[in-house]
């Protein structure tokens, strides 16, 4: 793709290009993101119980939040991404999980309460409300029991405020409204803040 992508106006085709651009950065930090998932997952086991339960992860990347729920014992866990590069990084770090390619706000050829989890992380503060309304309704469609969001919480790191600017995302708004989104489309939400200015997002059906 060409770098005028980085400068489109259409948003599908700004955000391929920027994370087909940054996916060898994202591999390079997948340790870090390991170490603070792992803090995050047991808070989410403790709070809904992973094992047993069917995994949809949302906009994968290198797949390692998916790959906290394999080794939390889901039964099975499916990783979609709209970066050919992420999935490239995410299939070589992972091979026990399915990835395929897939765009967060159109998920139709996945069936309506066909996963026990829906999740994204890192995700949906990259959009504006308007894109991320559209992927919360996709991801409730999906669901029968929990959408979960590891997500910013609080005050955000240097590398994270770094990649936030590259990607031009909506974080900071992200932050103060997300919560009121979530309770404009589910009934019940939870907010439960992890470490590195990370944290979780649980919706119940």
């Amino acid at each position: 793709m060409s770098i005028l992508h980085y400068f489109s106006k259409n948003v599908n085709k700004r955000g391929k290009f920027i994370f087909n651009l940054i996916a060898p950065i994202y591999g390079k930090v997948n340790d870090t993101l390991v170490k603070n998932y792992l803090n995050s997952i047991s808070l989410l086991d403790s709070e809904i119980g992973i094992t047993g339960k069917s995994v949809l992860d949302v906009g994968t990347g290198t797949g390692a939040w998916a790959a906290m729920f394999i080794y939390n014992k889901a039964k099975y866990v499916h990783g979609i991404d709209f970066s050919y590069n992420m999935l490239n990084e995410s299939r070589k770090r992972y091979p026990e999980i399915e990835f395929s390619i897939g765009n967060a706000e159109n998920l139709n050829e996945i069936k309506e309460n066909s996963f026990d989890i829906v999740t994204a992380s890192y995700v949906v503060h990259g959009v504006k409300s308007t894109r991320r309304f559209d992927m919360l309704n996709e991801m409730k469609r999906i669901s029968s029991k929990y959408v979960v969001f590891h997500d910013f919480v609080g005050s955000t790191p240097m590398l994270g405020r770094f990649l936030e600017f590259i990607e031009r995302s909506d974080y900071k708004n992200f932050k103060i409204n997300f919560c009121d989104e979530l309770k404009q489309v589910f009934p019940e939400v939870k907010k439960i803040p992890s470490v590195s200015g990370s944290g979780l997002y649980i919706a119940k059906i």
